[in-house]
């Protein structure tokens, strides 16, 4: 017992408090940076009770922050590895070049991130909108980069690719937000 004490006390005053304020910075980051963006952009509402803004808000919250939420812990998992011991500079050229391949081999997710950036910038739909995409029809749920999922009214959740998105219907329900959009656009 006391050998095991000998050699981990060494190893975590210096590795293991390393990592340990790794992962917290990390954790603190994301809820400096989730704080941030709702701030933000709820801040850019003005303080208006709009149903149609508050959607709009959610989706791009969300976005926002799984996106960060991303980036933070895959740059942390690198800079534990490299605590670790584990030389990441083989493996950050082995990401690349298995990126790059899988790059050109998913051309249907380049192309369902491309359509999610568009749907979102031009904003077609928003979280909480009835709408019907092919043949499927209900209450978007969640909007991602990559894929939309709706909830239709037997409760079944359908994901669809964001590529996949061609033509998009707004329910009935939803003309008094065509006319908050025509309204908004003079």
């Amino acid at each position: 017992m006391k050998n095991y004490l000998n050699n981990f006390l060494p190893w975590f005053l210096s590795k293991g408090l390393k990592i340990t304020l790794i992962l917290l910075s990390a954790y603190c980051l994301l809820k400096i940076l989730n704080f941030f963006i709702n701030r933000v952009i709820k801040r850019h509402l003005n303080g208006k009770k709009n149903l149609l803004k508050t959607k709009r808000a959610e989706t791009l919250i969300s976005i926002f922050v799984g996106t960060a939420k991303f980036i933070i812990w895959v740059a942390a998992l690198i800079m534990v590895l490299s605590e670790l011991g584990v030389n990441i500079a083989p493996v950050l050229a082995g990401v690349g070049v298995v990126g790059l391949a899988v790059g050109m081999a998913a051309r249907e997710i380049v192309a369902d991130f491309l359509s999610g950036i568009f749907i979102i910038l031009e904003d077609q739909y928003r979280v909480g909108d009835k709408i019907k995409i092919a043949a499927f029809e209900g209450v978007v749920e969640e909007i991602t980069l990559r894929r939309t999922k709706i909830k239709d009214s037997n409760g079944d959740l359908h994901s669809i690719p964001n590529s996949q998105v061609k033509i998009i219907s707004q329910k009935p329900e939803d003309n008094k937000r065509q006319e908050e959009l025509a309204s908004s656009k003079i």
